[in-house]
């Protein structure tokens, strides 16, 4: 059945033949279900589509990026909406939730999964198998925009970032076309997708490695915030020695009520530790006494647990809520970058940021896979800020002095950060980048988020 004629950017002719073509749902903006379709986890920015194809299938996905062409119109994806940047106004956007479909194969150790799959079903569905996917701090966080962006985890030091154990990439390009993607088919795009994010096509489907970890020795340590100086700097001096198996991070928290820290008052600042060991619990604990014997801990979480709880590590929010999200790479955080950090984001600072973390690089994660991706190996640290809406950045500016110059894609959010793909990679790797965005997407069709070439269309 024919539609009622809208008013939009888009032909009454062109609708019809998509709602004919598709499989999913096609939503314009009068219609009943538009705004909950455009419904995502960070609710800084919000998309305004010209129409939103609630895909199911790679057909779909094709047929939504075939109209867009013919239109001149850019394209924008959605699974969670973690990751909001630039909004889709005047856009084709596809949403890809519907398609969550996870499968496992034990033996090869490779999953694959859907486009709009999240990491809690990969990681209950290895787990079962005594398997363990590269997933992020967040199980709610969707799998495949994480893993283009690199994805920076809990096992990161030992089995390095997502995008370093990707197989094969399912991927519909500017013109529509399906493409299986691998370092034998397609290689220079292989290479691209692997930390160039969402600018050569919309990927429908991801195959990767799972690692063979069953269980973690891991946890939370939470101490008040007026011993932040002694923590931070007994956390600073201990990641010098620690080995592979164990990854950390360490934020200051200034949590609203809903994410209380426990034992403590809500908003008042409070230092959390987030631990995840592969070795055993006697190694662990040994590991850990420097940090224990730093302050007086408001609670001590770390211990034996399945991987499928990996999510109680970091304690994410699991609520929608708007928030920027802002970061730089550090080559280093001695006493001097220390102190700069105290000052801005410390006990008695006026930082209202609700997070502002560290996490420890090195490992795995400053090595090149053994098929290279487009992933930064630079820097020790990562310093990344969640910052309420309208809220400036305080904390990254004073800490520039110590920044490699880059940032980590998958930590930008909010429209603020939607220029700033080029901060993420080297001068060589950004060139290379564009090299690959013009020859497999020419006319700038992905050009919304973290747009490589932004505004040429």
């Amino acid at each position: 059945m024919a539609r009622q004629p809208q008013h939009s950017v888009i032909p009454d002719s062109a609708v019809d033949r998509l709602v004919s073509e598709v499989k999913g749902e096609v939503f314009l903006p009068d219609d009943p279900g538009y705004e909950a379709e455009l419904d995502g986890f960070n609710r800084i920015g919000r998309h305004r589509p010209a129409i939103v194809v609630g895909a199911v299938a790679a057909e779909d996905v094709a047929a939504a990026v075939r109209l867009a062409g013919e239109l001149g119109l850019p394209v924008g994806v959605q699974a969670t909406g973690h990751g909001i940047a630039a909004p889709a106004e005047e856009a084709v956007l596809v949403t890809t939730h519907r398609m969550n479909a996870v499968a496992v194969d034990p033996i090869a150790r490779i999953a694959r999964v859907e486009a709009g799959a999240r990491w809690h079903q990969v990681i209950a569905t290895a787990a079962y198998h005594g398997l363990a996917p590269l997933n992020g701090s967040s199980h709610l966080v969707g799998v495949v925009g994480y893993t283009l962006g690199g994805g920076l985890g809990p096992l990161g030091r030992q089995y390095g970032y997502a995008a370093d154990h990707v197989t094969r990439v399912h991927l519909v390009t500017a013109a529509g076309e399906h493409l299986t993607v691998t370092p034998e088919t397609h290689g220079d795009l292989f290479w691209a997708l692997r930390g160039g994010k969402g600018n050569f096509g919309i990927v429908t489907a991801l195959e990767f490695r799972l690692m063979p970890v069953a269980r973690l020795y891991g946890g939370g340590l939470y101490f008040p915030g007026a011993q932040a100086p002694a923590v931070l700097d007994a956390w600073r001096a201990w990641t010098a020695d620690v080995p592979e198996t164990l990854t950390s991070s360490v934020a200051l928290l200034r949590l609203p009520g809903l994410h209380q820290v426990p034992g403590h008052p809500a908003g008042e600042l409070a230092v959390h530790i987030r631990i995840a060991f592969t070795g055993d619990e006697e190694e662990g604990a040994r590991l850990l006494r420097p940090l224990r014997e730093a302050g007086t801990p408001l609670a001590d979480t770390v211990a034996e647990m399945p991987y499928s709880d990996v999510a109680e590590i970091h304690q994410d929010p699991t609520e929608p809520l708007p928030y920027h999200e802002r970061n730089v790479v550090l080559a280093e955080f001695g006493e001097d970058a220390l102190a700069a950090l105290l000052a801005a984001a410390g006990p008695g600072a006026d930082c209202t940021d609700p997070m502002v973390e560290l996490r420890h690089l090195g490992g795995a994660l400053s090595r090149q896979p053994s098929v290279p991706g487009a992933v930064g190996r630079d820097g020790a640290f990562t310093l990344s800020t969640l910052s309420l809406p309208g809220s400036p950045d305080v904390v990254l500016r004073p800490l520039s002095r110590w920044s490699t110059g880059r940032r980590y894609l998958n930590f930008l959010a909010g429209a603020d950060t939607a220029a700033l793909a080029a901060d993420c990679f080297d001068e060589e790797t950004f060139a290379r980048l564009l090299r690959v965005k013009r020859h497999y997407d020419p006319h700038n069709v992905f050009r919304l988020g973290h747009a490589l070439l932004p505004d040429a269309a």
